[in-house]
């Protein structure tokens, strides 16, 4: 089976990113334990403006994982799989 991805685009105010970073490694912790990666990345011309990435190898486990998120997620069946371009 195909890589599955998830997308999540956040804007964290400057008084919430300490909190929002506590949570972001309680995730990666979560995703791990899944077997999924997570990756975040902030926009380097936005300050607090961040995309999460969570990478699983295949949909089914990354369905699951969104499902049981300890955190709610929201279009939790916008998942995007891996094509061949061969």
């Amino acid at each position: 089976m195909a890589r599955a991805l998830f997308m999540k685009r956040t804007i964290v105010p400057l008084p919430e990113r300490v909190r929002y970073m506590d949570r972001l490694q309680k995730r990666k912790a979560y995703y791990a334990n899944a077997g999924c990666h997570f990756w975040v990345f902030e926009e380097a011309a936005l300050n607090g403006a961040f995309i999460e990435f969570t990478e699983a190898p295949d949909r089914v486990t990354l369905q699951t994982a969104l499902q049981a998120a300890p955190d709610q997620v929201l279009d939790a069946n916008r998942i995007y799989q891996e094509i061949s371009l061969s």
